[in-house]
């Protein structure tokens, strides 16, 4: 057998030297790699086998809430990852679904704010009714008596339908009432655009009030605790009966704190619980508390703009039986003092004059309104496999 030579076991220095040399170029070669892409970290290799897709339903402040997550169990993880949650919440207001629920401000409203300092202290207090007037400069001195009559617990809000709204600052008032101008336009058309539910839901009672009201007899405060001792949604002020009364319902009664029923003239009312003579108002200074101004103002329609047959509805607004719900305030009475100053504010149509051919306007209105009214009562009730003759 041969012998194995010292020489093919033990290396010579030249190969050990190769060795080490080769380890250093590869050590070093690596650490450059490693500074020259640093997201190519083991983290990042590591991923696929840390997460996990979580889908689940959350409560939230008693909302059903369906959120998305994919969740990261390694918490070595990069906190430069794009990590993504997806909210969807049904009960949200449309179009805010996609919100947490705590940060959605679905309702807003009418109060003025600082334009510095901290917002928590903006407000030293907040008004809890609301009044609007629809007006003219030149019921300036009648809007003055009557705004005096409402006190730092109402928002004043004027719609202004000749545009003039500077002028009005002679009044200190104005400075902090709300002030919105479109020319030529009612108080219906108005409240269907700017008292949205959501925007006047901080106010117990919104006060819709035309610009000829005499209110000498008449504090606001005082006609609000009335109106809910008698548990009223839906209501107006007592009209003087010494003017021009088109309905007896509207007829201030002596003696009285409120009243919710009348007699009419004979063959005016079919059932004495129905309007005109119960469940009845006129639009002139109507008054509505938060509910039922959620309902009237959806039944507000976009081009009708006088509200004429809209007082014949009103009803519709309150649970049942209506005629407990609707009524007329005797004690805190007005007088309509009956100017013709948005009337005047038309053009001349067809040959008739301004006011005229508003008038006509009013008529009209009132039986498309009628007529839109009873046929989205028929419809409702054939869907739902009703008689609408019966019922």
């Amino acid at each position: 057998m041969g012998h194995l030579s010292r020489s093919s076991i033990i290396r010579s220095p030249t190969d050990s030297m190769r060795i080490i040399l080769t380890s250093f170029v590869g050590v070093l070669f690596g650490f450059f790699i490693g500074v020259s892409f640093p997201a190519l970290s083991l983290n990042k290799f590591s991923l696929s086998s840390s997460i996990s897709p979580n889908v689940g339903f959350s409560t939230l402040d008693g909302e059903k809430t369906r959120i998305l997550t994919t969740s990261i169990s390694n918490s070595t993880a990069s906190p430069n990852l794009n990590v993504t949650s997806k909210i969807w919440v049904p009960s949200n207001p449309r179009g805010a679904e996609r919100l947490a629920p705590r940060i959605v401000a679905a309702e807003s409203d009418f109060y003025l704010h600082r334009l510095y300092g901290n917002p928590n202290d903006d407000l030293a207090s907040k008004p809890r009714y609301l009044v609007t007037f629809t007006v003219g400069y030149d019921q300036r001195n009648n809007i003055d008596a009557a705004v005096k009559k409402f006190s730092e617990n109402f928002t004043i809000l004027l719609f202004h339908y000749d545009g003039r709204t500077t002028e009005w600052d002679e009044f200190e008032w104005s400075k902090r009432a709300i002030h919105i101008s479109a020319r030529k336009q009612t108080k219906w058309w108005y409240a269907k655009r700017f008292l949205h539910p959501d925007i006047v839901a901080p106010y117990d009672y919104i006060f819709i009030w035309d610009e000829d009201l005499g209110v000498e007899n008449f504090d606001a405060e005082e006609y609000i605790k009335l109106a809910r001792k008698h548990g009223l949604e839906i209501s107006q002020p007592g009209l003087e009966p010494n003017k021009k009364i088109t309905w007896q319902m509207t007829k201030r009664k002596d003696g009285h704190e409120v009243h919710k029923e009348v007699e009419e003239r004979p063959g005016k009312c079919r059932d004495p619980h129905l309007p005109p003579c119960a469940a009845f108002i006129e639009i002139m200074a109507p008054v509505f508390s938060r509910d039922a101004w959620r309902c009237v103002w959806h039944m507000l329609q976009n081009d009708l703009v006088h509200g004429w047959g809209l007082d014949f509805a009103l009803r519709k607004c309150v649970e049942e039986p209506a005629h407990e719900k609707i009524g007329v305030v005797d004690a805190q009475w007005v007088v309509h003092q009956s100017l013709p100053s948005l009337g005047n504010q038309g053009e001349q149509f067809e040959g008739k004059a301004p006011w005229r051919a508003v008038r006509e306007r009013c008529r009209k209105e009132w039986f498309m309104f009628d007529n839109r009214m009873t046929h989205a009562e028929k419809a409702y009730l054939s869907s739902m496999g009703m008689d609408p003759h019966r019922s």
